[in-house]
């Protein structure tokens, strides 16, 4: 199968053309949720997953209920990056360490890989599979890899220095409706299907806050909040509310909006 994936990558380009449209608020304040938090994520389900400053990580209910709790992110050093898009499978990415640790729905460790182990030995991005399984981007190789929970290599693209004049350094990986979307603030969204051929190239640039949702790509920029429709070409920016600006960090899913300020997370539903 790694064999196919290499062969299979013909580099197709298509450069989106789109359209920009400016739409009124529609922010509505649904709750706030207060601690001692400096960093969380959401995923699907809206269960709140939370950071203190102890570097302790906590799973909140939708409903606000305490899920779990995971005390041992000290031993891996600071996490650098927290995939939750499937509740049953989270992933902690620890860069100082070059580890992964895969978390079941409890938050106990299913499963560390020492990427160091597998040659791989600089990665800034990494994100969970549709098949559990994760894609990673290796910055000494140049490939977009896919590995499993032992870290054993699956499929790999050729190296991009071959295929692109400009090689990208992706901050972000989401496998979201049958593509791979690579997001490089300062270059553009890089979209590949699962056998590694370049379906797409998304001419957007300095989002911060990046996340595929569907057939949306959402980030914001300064006060704004943006939104690319995949599946019609049109980029929707939308001026948030006096009461949500100032924020540290935000997240989103496909019907909320949960805006991190200090020690809150505000919640709040839009369209």
């Amino acid at each position: 199968m790694k064999g196919l994936f290499k062969y299979c990558f013909l580099p197709l380009l298509f450069l989106s053309g789109f359209v920009k449209a400016q739409q009124d608020s529609s922010f509505v304040f649904l709750k706030s949720v207060k601690g001692d938090i400096v960093d969380f994520a959401v995923d699907n389900m809206d269960n709140l997953y939370l950071f203190n400053s102890t570097d302790q990580l906590k799973k909140i209910s939708a409903g606000g209920d305490s899920v779990a709790v995971f005390n041992d992110v000290r031993k891996f050093g600071k996490v650098s990056y927290a995939d939750v898009s499937n509740p049953l499978r989270v992933l902690l990415y620890f860069r100082n360490f070059s580890t992964i640790v895969i978390l079941d729905r409890l938050l106990n460790i299913r499963s560390t890989i020492d990427l160091r182990k597998q040659n791989i030995f600089q990665v800034q991005a990494i994100g969970l599979s549709y098949d559990n399984n994760i894609w990673l981007y290796d910055e000494l190789d140049n490939k977009l890899k896919k590995i499993d929970e032992t870290g054993k290599l699956l499929l790999e693209t050729p190296d991009f220095r071959q295929l692109f004049d400009d090689v990208p350094s992706p901050q972000r990986i989401y496998d979201e409706d049958g593509l791979v979307y690579l997001y490089d603030k300062q270059k553009a969204i890089y979209v590949f299907d699962y056998y590694g051929s370049l379906r797409n190239k998304i001419l957007i640039t300095g989002w911060d806050n990046f996340k595929v949702v569907g057939r949306s790509v959402l980030g914001t920029t300064g006060n704004s909040m943006n939104r690319y429709r995949i599946d019609l070409f049109r980029i929707y920016d939308e001026q948030m509310p006096d009461a949500v600006r100032g924020f540290k960090k935000v997240e989103f899913t496909p019907t909320k909006f949960y805006a991190l300020k200090e020690n809150e997370i505000e919640v709040y539903r839009f369209q």
